[in-house]
């Protein structure tokens, strides 16, 4: 029987665009062993990141809850750990299931949900997802 793969899940909401600018990074990347899911709070979000590279897709509270258990690694934004994060999109049930998954996070830090993490360099967010995608890298062995 074939090892399972593990799970890199992409999570966003809104239009999508940070986890698909992950997805496009790290599809090209990925190591052997690993698969690329994408969870979005909407569809919009969920389309995005697939059209990026991401493997699979699923839509909404319950598949957020659901594969951040399951997942290995979790990438997206820091608003995913806060309940009502990303404009009220992250339930409190959502925010719950990611901060409590197992799984190793690579969050970026984005000032939209009024939340600054003191000791990070303000940078721009193409350089905050560079950051990302390379400490996932490190964090999947490749």
């Amino acid at each position: 029987m074939a090892e399972r793969k593990k799970r890199a899940l992409l999570l966003d909401g809104q239009g999508g665009g940070i986890g698909a600018q992950l997805a496009r990074i790290l599809s090209r990347q990925l190591p052997d062993g690993w698969e690329l899911l994408a969870v979005g709070t909407n569809v919009s979000a969920t389309s995005a990141m697939l059209k990026a590279g991401a493997s699979q897709g699923a839509t909404g509270e319950n598949a957020v809850i659901y594969n951040a258990a399951r997942a290995d690694l979790i990438l997206g934004p820091i608003g995913l750990i806060l309940a009502n994060g990303i404009m009220g999109e992250v339930s409190p049930a959502m925010a719950s299931a990611v901060s409590g998954s197992p799984a190793a996070k690579v969050l970026i830090p984005t000032s939209t949900c009024g939340v600054y993490v003191a000791g990070t360099e303000e940078l721009r967010l193409e350089d905050y997802l560079l950051r990302a995608a390379e400490r996932a890298l490190a964090l999947m062995g490749g």
